[in-house]
């Protein structure tokens, strides 16, 4: 008999398409407590499969995938490539279902109980609304000259006062945000924009020094060196360790330095 398996949670990669099957990666905590001699196990990483008319019937999406809490019943296999399955464990999905939010449970349930209440003092808030309105009407037709000649004279000034400051913030917010990063960082980049060669996905980093820069951006809140990549076309060069590192944790902006390509 096969072994089954469970999990749940969100992914924490981008979801991969291929001919007839899409993938994603998973991870789940370890257990607290090792025997004497052993190592701790703090998380195990999965690589799930899924086929593409079973995962178009979720109604997930690629950007939904990342936030949404999925339940996956399957059976584990060892049986796929490494550049498909970066994973330590692949997973082959027979069910996918996606699990109901808590905060969507209580949202639905506080509105239910708002209803009858806003129902029963309707009555009240129309008679105010019509006294309200009958006075706005009767303020309107003696103020109405003024009023135009005041928004004529304000328009103008408004974009003027509006513009210079939030150019200086977004500066000033930009410089800030460079100086926490390590020395050398050139810039902040998105995750999801620096591309993969195909000889970095052939490989997999050891597990001991990944796990110590894991264990540094727990500590810290970031990476322990920025990643290397090309100016113009976000290659990545130099730092694939930490590349994963970053996928794992969900970070969403990582520091690089730029190599100019020749």
């Amino acid at each position: 008999m096969p072994h089954k398996i469970t999990l749940t949670g969100s992914a924490t990669g981008p979801l991969r398409e291929y001919d007839r099957y899409v993938a994603f990666d998973m991870r789940e905590k370890g257990s607290p407590s090792a025997p004497k001699g052993l190592k701790k196990s703090t998380f195990i990483s999965y690589t799930v499969f899924v086929a593409k008319k079973a995962f178009n019937k979720t109604g997930l999406t690629k950007k939904s995938i990342m936030h949404e809490k999925i339940l996956i019943q399957g059976e584990p296999t060892l049986d796929i490539p490494i550049d498909e399955c970066p994973g330590e464990v692949g997973v082959i999905c027979f069910q996918i279902t996606v699990l109901p939010n808590k905060n969507d449970k209580e949202k639905n349930e506080s509105d239910a109980k708002k209803e009858p209440k806003q129902e029963a003092s309707a009555p009240s808030q129309e008679q105010k609304n019509t006294e309200s309105t009958k006075q706005e009407e009767e303020q309107a037709a003696v103020s109405q000259p003024v009023a135009k000649e005041a928004k004529k004279e304000v328009k103008p000034t408004q974009p003027e006062v509006q513009q210079a400051p939030t150019e200086e913030k977004k500066a000033e917010e930009k410089k800030t945000t460079l100086s926490n990063q390590l020395k050398g960082t050139q810039d902040l980049v998105n995750l999801d924009d620096i591309i993969v060669p195909a000889e970095f996905l052939k490989t997999r980093p050891n597990p001991e020094k990944t796990q110590k820069v894991i264990d540094f951006v727990k500590r810290t809140g970031r990476l322990d060196e920025p990643l290397t990549i090309e100016k113009d076309s976000k290659v990545l060069k130099d730092g694939y360790r930490r590349y994963v590192v970053a996928k794992t944790v969900k970070i969403d902006k990582v520091p690089v330095v730029y190599e100019y390509q020749k």
